[in-house]
């Protein structure tokens, strides 16, 4: 639920919500009626009417479901720019669904913890829109700070390859050393950072996702979509780092993936990044990383000499690994023509550009000669 405004309550018990909540409620430009809906949902549980609260979170909601129960008499209704907030009631309860994009938290509270549960598993029986996944597909969190719930982690089902299948796409050093990594386990962990680095258009990405494959079964790995913040925001870093306790029992460990980090590890960072490098550097071996089983992963365009020396020191390296371009003779094998390989080869981006008839797309700072294609 929609952390909002703070609310002093003073009330006596009253039959509706909007009753319970004889407040001086200040509303200005920035609230919006979901705020306000989310503060009369408030009313029953503050004044201990109804004293019992449970609640529920579904990634992706079964289209048509509506996550009431039968007979709820709807209250209120408000819709957002990107966000719904619905409150309705029924005889002991009241219930709030907020809605985006395809998620939904659902919350009851109840005169009895007995009630609120029953009224919550009536709300979202059947609602969660789980596909099967394919043999092929993968569990990926994706982690940002949004403007209205805050640290936030959604997953999603991608496509990955097997390793097998997507060896061919990088130059032999490459393959050999990713070979080790696909096969890693929990007991070959000697060093808690992961570090692809390489120009664009390589695959460092497409390596991760299937690495993410390789690993699942131990392993989950988490995209963080905005890692400049990550580590400026305090708050943010620890709900990531300490996160919860594995449900399973298992211990499984995660993978925090931080893409195109150029402008944090690069030997300059000190500076330009304030504490960004020391936080980083300290959920990887210091305090804050010392009892949680968390990896960290970086792509970066950057050459090894440019990253800091902090960074690339012996012992805080799980993997190091240039992602290049394929060689001439590797490349041709692959596209299976001469037709468009440069002498020096090409990369992985270039050759799917040339598989397809099309122009690779120029990327600033890309090989002489040779565009660079897309990021993949």
């Amino acid at each position: 639920m929609h952390r909002g405004h703070p609310c002093r309550i003073m009330a006596t018990m009253t039959a509706n919500p909007h009753e319970a909540l004889p407040i001086r409620l200040q509303v200005d430009d920035s609230d919006s009626p979901s705020d306000v809906v989310d503060a009369l949902f408030l009313g029953r549980f503050a004044t201990g009417q109804q004293p019992f609260s449970h609640a529920a979170n579904i990634d992706r909601v079964r289209s048509g479901a509506t996550l009431l129960p039968d007979g709820a008499r709807v209250l209120r209704v408000a819709r957002d720019e990107d966000r719904s907030a619905t409150l309705a009631e029924g005889d002991g309860w009241t219930l709030l669904v907020s809605r985006w994009n395809r998620g939904a938290d659902v919350t009851v509270t109840a005169t009895s913890a007995e009630l609120a549960q029953s009224v919550l598993d009536l709300a979202t029986d059947g609602a969660a829109d789980e596909p099967e996944p394919q043999p092929e597909n993968v569990s990926m969190g994706f982690w940002y700070v949004s403007p209205r719930r805050g640290p936030y982690r959604t997953a999603r089902q991608i496509s990955a390859g097997t390793w097998e299948e997507i060896r061919p796409n990088y130059t032999a050093p490459v393959a050999d050393a990713m070979d080790g990594l696909m096969k890693t386990t929990p007991e070959d962990i000697a060093g808690r950072l992961l570090l692809l680095h390489g120009p664009p258009g390589t695959g460092k990405t497409s390596a991760l996702r299937t690495l993410a494959r390789s690993w699942r079964d131990w392993c989950q790995v988490d995209c963080v979509l905005d890692p400049e913040r990550l580590f400026s925001d305090v708050g943010y870093l620890m709900d990531i780092a300490i996160g919860e306790e594995d449900a399973t029992g298992r211990g499984r460990w995660r993978l925090l993936l931080l893409e195109d980090c150029d402008e944090l590890i690069r030997g300059e960072a000190r500076h330009t990044a304030g504490q960004a490098l020391s936080r980083l550097l300290n959920l990887t071996d210091g305090l804050l990383g010392q009892g949680r089983n968390v990896l960290v992963g970086v792509t970066t365009n950057e050459d090894l000499e440019r990253l800091h020396p902090a960074v690339v020191r012996p012992g805080r390296c799980l993997a190091r690994i240039e992602v290049g371009p394929l060689t001439r003779t590797e490349a041709v094998d692959w596209l299976g023509t001469e037709e468009g390989v440069g002498r020096d080869g090409a990369t992985l981006a270039e050759l799917y550009a040339l598989r397809r008839g099309t122009t690779p797309t120029s990327v600033p700072g890309a090989r002489e000669g040779v565009d660079a294609g897309l990021y993949l």
